[in-house]
């Protein structure tokens, strides 16, 4: 068994599909549009733009990450959760935490911490919540 982040970026899954894979390394696993599925139509009977993504699939590192533009309503929100990005160095961390500051807002700049030789939490642009870290155990 295990658990699967999955997220709904209202419409904007397009560019957070280009956002991670620039910012992260994601790899694009799959990718189907609503216009893709076998008529085009959500569970609830809605019919969103056939060139939205109904579903996506990343690999970041060793995490599936599915996402969607679920009802396309435009603005996503995050909220009561953050996504926890463990790195193997401070180098990577520092890069990683950079490239998910831009455009977003960094809530606690990266530094050493008493469980952590870099720690530090931002949300993208999108207003996912991150946690960056290199755990002390993990530094060599």
């Amino acid at each position: 068994m295990s658990v699967q982040p999955y997220l709904f970026f209202e419409g904007r899954a397009d560019e957070a599909i280009a956002y991670y894979r620039k910012a992260l390394g994601a790899e694009v696993q799959m990718r189907m549009t609503y216009g893709e599925g076998p008529d085009g139509q959500c569970p609830d009977g809605s019919t969103p733009p056939p060139d939205k993504v109904m579903h996506a699939g990343l690999r970041i590192g060793g995490t599936e990450l599915g996402l969607s533009d679920g009802m396309c309503s435009g603005q996503p929100e995050f909220k009561g959760f953050a996504m926890t990005l463990v790195c193997a160095d401070e180098t990577d961390a520092r890069r990683r935490f950079n490239a998910l500051a831009d455009g977003g807002r960094i809530d606690m700049p990266l530094a050493e911490s008493f469980f952590a030789t870099a720690f530090g939490m931002v949300a993208d642009r999108f207003g996912v919540h991150w946690m960056v870290m290199v755990p002390k155990h993990m530094a060599g």
